[in-house]
């Protein structure tokens, strides 16, 4: 890879990796907010459920699955895909809160 091409990797996995943290931690899409809730229903008083509600904890997490993905894969086209698709919606939906009305 090229040092462009490790710019950019670095940046839309940022940018992928914050856009899942709050999926899984902050939104209230009914799948995510279901699968968060099972969670801390099962694990509820043991410090574990920091990692469905804390975007600190569970970005650790996010970050390193992401990076292991493409570095494992030698960054395919479906990892540029799918975090390219979840760093631009991320970043569209910045713009639209920050837009004037």
């Amino acid at each position: 890879m090229s040092i462009w091409e490790i710019v950019a990797a670095v940046l839309v996995g940022i940018i992928s990796a914050a856009r899942l943290t709050r999926l899984f931690t902050q939104d209230t899409y009914p799948p995510v907010a279901w699968l968060r809730a099972k969670w801390e229903e099962k694990v509820g008083g043991t410090g574990w459920e920091d990692l469905a509600t804390c975007p600190y904890c569970a970005s650790v997490w996010i970050t390193l699955g992401i990076g292991a993905w493409g570095y494992l894969t030698d960054f395919q086209l479906a990892w540029w895909l799918f975090n390219g698709w979840l760093a631009a919606a991320y970043l569209v939906a910045m713009v639209v809160v920050r837009d004037g009305e």
